[in-house]
């Protein structure tokens, strides 16, 4: 006659109950899965790249925005500019203005320093937009190059050529007056401005409608914006879906 040995069973019964004791809560466990999904999506949007919401319609027909309307969406990423690389003639990008660009800039957040730290806590995670003023233009010149538009230049003037301006705005949405500039210009005449190294000039695609780098040639940095100040490349629009593509970044300066 053989015997049961209950030793083993109640060893494996003690296991299962120590396993259930040790289970968390399901409103931990949701909390640290959520959690973690947002530190996750902070490093990858504070790192890799986020999204923006285009505010206005200076970047028209590439980047359609204006008031009461469904604003493009779009991606930007920062990879493309990790290390030595910096942006390239023809490249859109999202840029933090300078002093002279934020003159008409509110900040986003509470006056109240605990909603304030919850705000940018938000931020981190694309849950509250970002205290900063973000723009969106397209890099015209670099460090050390000379940009101008004067009475006969065929379009704006880099080093003394024109670049390619075929995805600019056209026929343009202000009429330009002739006295005082041209359509090739994209508005009033302007230039010639040395790019100081590690800045970039930048113009909104519909021309007459950008207060853009010509707007500010007041400033300290004769209106370009320090590479420094670069927030990412425009790669793609998201939505809305009927317009869901990529943003072309042609070399503008081609010969």
């Amino acid at each position: 006659m053989f015997r049961v040995n209950d030793d083993s069973a109640a060893s494996e019964k003690s296991t299962d109950s120590a396993k259930e004791k040790k289970q968390l809560p399901w409103l931990v466990e949701t909390f640290l899965v959520v959690a973690a999904v947002l530190v996750v999506v902070g490093l990858f949007q504070n790192f890799i790249g986020r999204q923006y919401v285009i505010p206005s319609g200076s970047m028209e027909p590439t980047l359609h925005g204006c008031t009461g309307c469904t604003n493009d969406r779009i991606f930007t990423e920062k990879i493309s500019y990790y290390g030595d690389k910096s942006p390239r003639p023809g490249d859109v990008v999202v840029f933090k203005g300078t002093e002279d660009w934020n003159t008409a800039y509110r900040s986003p957040r509470s006056e109240n320093p605990v909603i304030h730290g919850i705000q940018d806590a938000l931020s981190f995670v694309s849950l509250a937009p970002p205290d900063e003023n973000n723009l969106v233009k397209r890099v015209v010149a670099t460090g050390g190059q000379v940009v101008s538009c004067q009475a006969g230049d065929p379009a704006v003037m880099v080093d003394g050529k024109p670049i390619n301006q075929d995805y600019v705005m056209n026929p343009p949405t202000y009429p330009v007056d002739p006295s005082t500039g041209s359509q090739s210009c994209g508005g009033a005449y302007f230039g010639p401005i040395t790019v100081p190294e590690g800045n970039i000039w930048v113009m909104g695609d519909n021309r007459t409608a950008s207060a853009d780098s010509r707007y500010h040639m007041q400033d300290e940095y004769q209106g370009t914006i320090p590479v420094a100040n670069v927030r990412g490349k425009v790669m793609f629009v998201f939505y809305p879906f009927n317009r869901i593509g990529g943003v072309d970044d042609p070399d503008i300066q081609a010969s």
